[in-house]
């Protein structure tokens, strides 16, 4: 039995683009499409809508397959050491996720996918994704149907902006990965754009992408699409 992979990177922007579009080129070789988590709102005040060669980089990879994840609003307003949308009550998540779609559709770029920074939302952030149209949110259990309230349980195996890139770590991700793809259950690997620059954890999740072909994994990307109640959703 095959299983499904989802490849997502994160931290896109100016400095890191070249970095992501090198990564995207070697997936692009082995049939990979990329999930691209966005954030209007990154720290040293960049500003997405500021940025036109990073929005047509984005637009020319969602016309080629890719996704695009909104990834947050404005992580570097956010107290240090506390991911954005971990703590917000329901009204100013609301706020923020509106303030960011606002900014993704002027850019071009409007998704109705979300998934918070490290991976964490509280029940406020939950509650108000629907309310500003978003039908699924992956955080660090699985992949939510916003719509259906289904849930594909599935952790994620990756390597985040400022995590240590040990050699053991880079192994753990690797084994961890080839495990989930031979059991055939659905694969989410994840890299912040800042780590493609260091070898071992680039080399490391490429290697995890090619175990996981191995053992038969499906590529695809984070999606959503109309569904019965009882089906499940990645």
């Amino acid at each position: 039995m095959s299983g499904r992979m989802i490849v997502s990177v994160s931290g896109i922007r100016d400095v890191t683009r070249d970095l992501v579009d090198a990564f995207a080129r070697e997936t692009d070789a082995r049939g990979v499409p990329l999930s691209l988590f966005v954030a209007p709102r990154l720290k040293d005040h960049y500003r997405l809508a500021r940025d036109p060669a990073t929005q047509e980089w984005l637009l020319e990879r969602r016309e080629g397959g890719d996704a695009i994840v909104l990834h947050g609003y404005d992580q570097a307003a956010t107290k240090r050491r506390r991911a954005e949308f971990a703590t917000l009550p329901e009204h100013e998540a609301r706020l923020r996720l509106l303030a960011a779609d606002r900014v993704l559709e002027e850019t071009g770029l409007r998704t109705r996918l979300f998934a918070p920074p490290r991976w964490r939302a509280s029940p406020g952030a939950v509650a108000a994704l629907p309310q500003v149209g978003f039908r699924m949110m992956a955080d660090h259990a699985g992949i939510h149907d916003l719509v259906t309230g289904t849930v594909t349980k599935a952790r994620v195996y990756g390597l985040g902006d400022g995590a240590g890139s040990d050699v053991w770590r880079c192994r753990a991700m690797v084994m961890g990965a080839s495990r989930t793809a031979r059991r055939g259950e659905l694969l989410r690997l994840a890299i912040a754009a800042p780590r493609l620059a260091e070898s071992g954890p680039r080399q490391a999740i490429l290697d995890a992408v090619d175990l996981a072909l191995h053992h038969g994994a499906e590529p695809t990307v984070h999606a959503w699409r109309p569904r019965p109640s009882n089906s499940r959703v990645a």
